[in-house]
């Protein structure tokens, strides 16, 4: 069996290309990839069909609520996590070690974990970053090992999208 990734992902843009840019290229690489959304990112993919897209092309299911006590582990134990796309939400909530949903409960538990590498890819907006926060939150998550991936935000995007060959990069390389 390849390797497992943790793929925790955020209502953010750039999630409707989840699927061909990460999940599929991944997967047919030999990943296992099991998938864990925050509340407002189950809402849009289940909507129109994505979550039910991704559960078939992964095999396991989609998550986005806590199990139930006694009910088992869904997902394999993983080697890489990856937060992609992140908000600035989330990416607060894991500098702070909030875990208020079930996404957040699983990359929080990851980042203290030294076994398992973290890949965060904000998709945020300049004005997130100019924030008084902002800096205090890479700091406490870059002191953690997470890897902080990102873009220039002060340049004109050249595609639409996710950067996913980078993503996706980062991803197999960490270890």
């Amino acid at each position: 069996m390849g390797r497992v990734l943790s793929l925790i992902a955020c209502g953010a843009g750039g999630i409707d290309g989840l699927r061909p840019g990460l999940v599929a290229p991944l997967v047919d690489a030999g990943w296992t990839v099991a998938i864990t959304l925050t509340p407002t990112a189950g809402t849009w993919l289940s909507a129109d069909g994505e979550a039910g897209a991704l559960e078939t092309l992964t095999g396991l299911p989609v998550r986005w609520a806590s199990r139930l006590p006694g009910q088992p582990r869904p997902h394999p134990d993983p080697d890489v996590c990856a937060v992609v796309p992140a908000t600035a939400n989330a990416v607060a909530k894991l500098a702070l070690g909030i875990s208020d949903n079930q996404a957040m409960t699983a990359a929080n538990e990851m980042i203290g974990r030294p076994d398992v590498p973290v890949v965060v890819f904000p998709c945020i907006n300049l004005a997130h970053t100019r924030h008084p926060a902002w800096a205090g939150h890479v700091a406490a998550l870059e002191s953690a090992g997470v890897r902080l991936l990102s873009r220039d935000l002060t340049a004109p995007r050249q595609e639409p999208g996710l950067p996913w060959a980078l993503i996706r990069e980062a991803i197999t390389r960490a270890r």
